[in-house]
């Protein structure tokens, strides 16, 4: 019930009545995620305060955030963010499988570079990850992954916009 409460906002109307609005969450998976500072800013330009999930060997603390760090451990914080996670949320990370999962809870996931996750591209998503670890695991070599480039941090930013505006209709 306390989580609820925190997401509740209490408006006046135009004709002086009062409403009470359910806010949305972002939240951040912080562990190796390039996109803090800028998620951190065009969530404050909606009025927004992300949340910003680590485990203790990233802990991140930002005062114009809040932010959960969890116990060191694979994908804790990804779990931390899956608990936390409701239908109408955002959820920025670039982990596919805690993508799907929020996904299904109706949450909208969007990754670092811009993309975002939806119900028609994460199964392909999720397939060519599969892929990918079978031909590491058999030998096999991938080509290196580019480096982020200044082009990513302008997607990231325009394709977040358009998803909290689009929440917010």
């Amino acid at each position: 019930f306390g989580e609820l409460f925190h997401r509740l906002k209490v408006c006046r109307g135009h004709s002086g009545s009062f409403r009470v609005l359910l806010l949305m969450n972002i939240l951040i998976d912080g562990d190796a995620c390039p996109v803090i500072t800028d998620a951190v800013k065009v969530s404050s330009e909606f009025g927004l305060r992300p949340v910003i999930f680590s485990d203790t060997a990233h802990n991140i603390q930002r005062a114009d955030a809040d932010s959960v760090t969890v116990d060191k451990g694979a994908d804790s914080a990804d779990f931390a963010v899956l608990s936390r996670c409701n239908k109408g949320d955002l959820v920025i990370t670039n982990d596919y499988a805690l993508a799907a999962l929020c996904l299904a809870k109706g949450a909208f996931a969007l990754k670092p570079d811009g993309t975002e996750y939806t119900d028609f591209n994460i199964d392909m998503m999720l397939e060519g990850r599969y892929i990918a670890k079978k031909i590491r695991s058999s030998g096999g070599r991938l080509p290196k992954i580019k480096k982020r480039t200044k082009a990513d941090d302008e997607n990231f930013i325009l394709k977040m916009r358009e998803i909290l505006i689009r929440i917010k209709k």
